[in-house]
């Protein structure tokens, strides 16, 4: 046996299960650049990944929990940067990204995981050009050299995977693969802080690509593209859209629908809002929805009511544009229809069960105690338990106006919107939308919602959160010192 028969035998036996070494007199054959490994068999994703790229890129052997050979990782890593070589063009470098993002488009999840990791590791910024321009501009602070040290300074924090990414959206289509790569890669950012790095650097390029500046706000109608229609309908993520006959309704003549739209993605709403003209503030969603109510008279309206408001791409997590759709909404309704006076919305609010169920104990403590004895009498329970009203309160559609269960939960959906906050900011992910734009929550509706999905998030309970447009700016000052604003109503019914 000759040596290179027994390296080979012998490293063999080190690799997985199915997996050859080429007869090293074989002639090698170069296939694509972005080749995918055909020869071995899928890791299993989610697996700990414990080496760096950093090390992959200098091993020769992979490990069973990687995507990718090095080999392959090292010219994944030469493709990437063959992107933002500074020799070659805007349009060359669109041209090289297109290519990247073809393979990418037919690789599976754990080898894209390997290009997510390339890209946040590998192109960062320079630390020694970091330092000296740190240096600089600490020395330079206080004196007329001061602005100038800090734009060094700037430019050397600027990573080349900031390049890198304006270089995808150079390309059609680049920028709607960018804003799907991140959507694939958000859930995994909890478990792999390796992968903040380019996370960060999206929201901030998103963040400046999508600006309102940029955003086309358009009505959709039943007359719009049937494609865009169908759009509306599988974004929609507050009340179901049920059939066509549903849809029409909420496009009819005494609703409106709008939507923030991109250049680079036309026929794409990013955000879109729905909303229904009455006479007075909803209480609940019932009516709205109804496919053969009649249609409101536009000539008695005095109240919008935003009644669905939906976010469509998953990749523009941390985009804010919410608050301006709202307010171009109300503008251009102004116009439409000047009787408008109030603006108020019939709001789901999705996290009060799960909290309700992990606090219920801790709310009845702070309930008084005649309330308790109550609640007792009620339940035929002395003294009643977190566990028996919660029972209780499955059968809310049954709980008649004066019921002490019905009184307390609504106690304690007050007390949810109104005074839970986590990091400064409303526990509830709709109340954190709304009372972020300036409003404030105004009223409760029991039932607002008797539909499965609403009984199942909030026991049916629905909440208006209020648009008074002299003073949004005061309520926005309130919730920045820790305080919700909340309508007389609400502060009655806190414990």
């Amino acid at each position: 046996m000759n040596t290179t028969t027994w390296i080979s035998r012998s490293v063999s036996r080190l690799l997985p299960e199915g997996k050859k070494i080429a007869n090293p007199k074989e002639p090698s054959v170069s296939g694509p650049l972005f080749a995918i490994e055909k020869e071995s068999s899928e890791p299993v994703f989610g697996a700990p990944v414990t080496r760096s790229t950093r090390e992959r890129l200098a091993a020769t052997l992979r490990q069973k929990e990687e995507a990718l050979s090095p080999r392959v990782l090292r010219r994944t890593l030469e493709e990437l940067k063959a992107i933002v070589d500074p020799r070659v063009s805007e349009v060359e470098g669109g041209r090289r990204a297109q290519g990247v993002a073809g393979w990418y488009a037919h690789a599976t999840v754990a080898q894209r995981h390997d290009m997510w990791l390339l890209m946040s590791e590998q192109f960062v910024a320079d630390g020694e050009k970091m330092k000296q321009a740190q240096a600089q501009f600490a020395a330079a602070v206080g004196t007329p050299d001061e602005a100038a040290a800090e734009v060094l300074y700037r430019r050397a924090t600027v990573s080349p995977r900031r390049r890198l990414l304006q270089r995808f959206s150079v390309f059609p289509g680049g920028i709607r693969f960018l804003v799907d790569l991140r959507a694939e890669m958000l859930p995994y950012l909890k478990g792999e802080k390796r992968l903040q790095a380019l996370d960060v650097e999206m929201e901030y390029m998103f963040s400046t690509w999508f600006d309102v500046g940029f955003l086309d706000l358009r009505r959709i109608s039943w007359d719009s593209p049937a494609s865009l229609i169908e759009k509306l309908i599988r974004y929609e993520a507050v009340h179901d859209i049920k059939s066509w006959a549903d849809v029409k309704n909420r496009l009819d003549s005494d609703r409106r629908c709008y939507g923030f739209f991109h250049p680079r993605l036309p026929d794409e709403p990013l955000i879109f809002v729905e909303v229904a003209f009455t006479e007075r503030i909803a209480d609940s969603i019932t009516p709205l929805l109804d496919e053969a109510g009649a249609a409101a008279d536009l000539t008695r309206a005095t109240t919008a009511i935003f009644y669905s408001i939906s976010n469509t791409q998953a990749g523009l997590k941390g985009v804010s544009f919410g608050d301006s759709l709202i307010k171009r909404v109300v503008e251009t309704l102004c116009t439409e229809f000047p009787r408008l006076r109030t603006f108020a919305t019939l709001s789901p609010i999705p996290g009060l069960r799960p909290w309700l169920t992990k606090n219920a104990a801790r709310l009845l403590e702070l309930t008084p105690e005649k309330e308790r004895a109550e609640l007792g009498r009620t339940l035929n329970v002395q003294p009643p338990s977190a566990e028996h009203i919660l029972a209780a309160a499955d059968k809310v559609l049954s709980l008649d106006t004066k019921s002490p269960v019905r009184h307390w939960l609504q106690r304690c959906a007050a007390m949810y919107l109104g005074r839970e906050m986590l990091d400064g900011k409303p526990v509830d992910a709709v109340a954190r939308f709304h009372l972020g734009n300036g409003a404030r929550v105004e009223r409760l509706n029991w039932a607002g919602d008797p539909s499965p999905k609403g009984l199942k998030q909030s026991y049916g309970l629905m909440v208006n959160y209020l648009y008074d447009l002299k003073r949004l700016d005061r309520h926005r000052a309130m919730l920045a010192r820790g305080k919700i604003p909340v309508a007389s109503a609400i502060d009655a019914l806190f414990f």
